[in-house]
């Protein structure tokens, strides 16, 4: 099960890294096809420097995840790990809430996968 954890882990941060860099450098590009249900074309220029702000956070997000697996001690990797998987699922339950239900199925349920997976292991 420790494989299994990593590995989600793993992608859950590849995803944020991915979402950094849609939000902070492809945000008129990929961004604007993502987030085409939910912005009008024009607001995509207008609202750079939000998505890079919220690129940024994505990216810290990722780089606690990545941290994670590189820590020695079990108990001090299981508790990054969990605290940042936590984060996610927050921020993925809010933006489900707040903004698209699949943002929960996008975000939050492989990071809840990956909290299961870690306390499992």
């Amino acid at each position: 099960m420790e494989i299994v954890a990593k590995v989600l882990i793993a992608l859950v941060a590849l995803e944020h890294l991915y979402i950094l860099w849609m939000e902070m450098f492809a945000w008129e590009t990929k961004g604007k096809e993502v987030f085409k249900a939910a912005l009008p074309a024009e607001m995509f220029k207008p609202t750079k420097g939000l998505a890079a702000n919220q690129g940024l956070y994505n990216g810290f997000l990722a780089a606690g995840l990545i941290w994670s697996l590189l820590i020695k001690d079990e108990q001090w990797q299981t508790n990054v790990a969990l605290f940042f998987l936590g984060c996610v699922t927050v921020a993925g339950i809010y933006g489900a809430v707040s903004a698209a239900r699949k943002i929960f199925f996008v975000q939050a349920l492989p990071a809840i996968l990956a909290i299961i997976a870690v306390l499992l292991k």
